[in-house]
């Protein structure tokens, strides 16, 4: 980004950090991430899946919520990149995928309910 002139100078190098401001773009994605968590059952959902991996049907009793309910979630966390997916037969199975967001929302989740993973 050219650095330009800002209207006042109040002395601080805000040119300096524009220059290394990330894209509107990159903000947009992040914006889309952080929308994760504006729901409650869908950060639960979430935190299950960092530590199992889970069938629809298993979930929804876990959540004690039906099937379909349990299935928008998974889209919206699976467009998000926040789980993955993969078939046995019929069987859908869901876990948290293996990426920096993901471990960066499962540790927020963690060190604000001041809580910790059940498996060492």
């Amino acid at each position: 980004m050219e650095q330009s002139k800002l209207p006042h100078d109040h002395g601080q190098s805000a040119g300096e950090v524009m220059e290394h401001c990330p894209s509107a773009a990159d903000f947009q994605e992040v914006s889309q991430l952080l929308r994760q968590l504006d729901d409650s059952t869908r950060v639960k959902l979430f935190w299950l899946l960092c530590h199992c991996e889970e069938c629809v049907i298993n979930l929804s009793a876990m959540m004690d919520m039906s099937s379909p309910a349990v299935s928008h979630h998974l889209r919206q966390l699976r467009s998000a990149g926040l789980i993955v997916s993969r078939r046995e037969g019929k069987e859908v199975y869901y876990r948290a995928s293996d990426t920096i967001q993901a471990k960066l929302f499962h540790k927020l989740i963690e060190e604000m309910l001041e809580i910790s993973c059940p498996h060492p």
